[in-house]
């Protein structure tokens, strides 16, 4: 694995948006990053730094309410097979229930760019409150979060959109107890812009990074040691133009947290910002956003 890809998230030269899929790093120019990502996409976090030149950017879409909208977005490192983030609006008619269970690879970006997840990764795992643990095919946008809308459904089941999570006391345990907390905090005819994100080093760290055996594949999957989810609501004028907003974070280390709740790992978005180097909410108003980040309370965003 290529050092610089150890650094904390990726931080971002250029992001080039398109409604059909993707452009590389090596084929764009200055000009074109700065026209196309002039977006008014409230879940986008902006581009800062240089180290994920090779990356893919690439944008879904589906279906939804008889037009074509945005699924969600994401930043692919393929020397890592890991999104660093992956960004989407959330609202009450995406929700349902069921599964899809189309474990494939992205028909964005090239397959051999990809590991497969066509079934789980096979690598097993000891932790402290589980003898006999695995590494399961962790979503970033959770299926659950698209299960009323099948096409986009189907789209979170991508293998850009997977990390190996350990299940038992993570990936099935308080990470999903965040991400449903999150679904029942989607404010009323309204809109939640989540963010969430894999993270192998923090900006200045350089601990181990594990490495297992995808068994679909032989491919040597780099396992991330922390993930973290920022979540905004905004408040708006009659005209639509925000004019206040709420957003809370949290970064749990990739461990086995059973027996803790996920508030516990509650931060501003501003330390998300501070530990990955991307800038989080940038298309909203600075002095909205600049008040919106610093807060820690669950119970005030719940309310807001």
């Amino acid at each position: 694995m290529k050092q610089k890809f150890l650094q904390a998230g990726c931080l971002l030269a250029a992001i080039y948006w398109t409604c059909t899929g993707l452009m590389s790093a090596q084929n764009r120019t200055a000009a074109e990053d700065e026209r196309n990502f002039k977006s008014e996409w409230l879940e986008l976090p902006a581009p800062s730094g240089i180290e994920c030149a090779d990356a893919y950017y690439v944008t879904h879409r589906a279906e939804m309410q008889g037009k074509e909208q945005r699924n969600y977005s994401l930043c692919y490192d393929p020397d890592t097979y890991c999104s660093y983030w992956v960004a989407y609006p959330l609202c009450a008619s995406h929700l349902s229930t069921g599964r899809s269970e189309n474990w494939d690879y992205d028909d964005g970006i090239p397959e051999t760019e990809q590991t497969s997840v066509a079934s789980g990764y096979g690598a097993s795992v000891q932790t402290p409150n589980y003898a006999r643990n695995f590494y399961a095919r962790g979503h970033q946008i959770p299926n659950a979060d698209r299960n009323g809308v099948p096409e986009m459904l189907s789209q979170t089941y991508f293998s850009t959109n997977m990390t190996p999570q350990i299940q038992n006391g993570f990936n099935g345990g308080i990470w999903a107890q965040l991400e449903k907390a999150v679904r029942e905090a989607i404010p009323e005819n309204d809109t939640l812009y989540i963010i969430t994100g894999a993270v192998f080093n923090r900006r200045g760290e350089n601990i181990e990074v594990k490495t297992i055996t995808n068994k679909n594949d032989g491919k040597k999957v780099p396992v991330p040691n922390y993930y973290w989810k920022a979540a905004m609501k905004v408040s708006r004028s009659p005209e639509g133009i925000p004019v206040d907003a709420e957003a809370i974070g949290f970064w749990l280390p990739h461990s086995d947290l059973k027996g803790h709740k996920f508030t516990e790992f509650a931060v501003p978005v501003d330390s998300i910002e501070s530990w990955t180097g991307l800038d989080l909410y940038v298309n909203l108003p600075d002095n909205i956003e600049n008040a919106a980040e610093v807060s820690a309370s669950w119970t005030q965003f719940v309310s807001f």
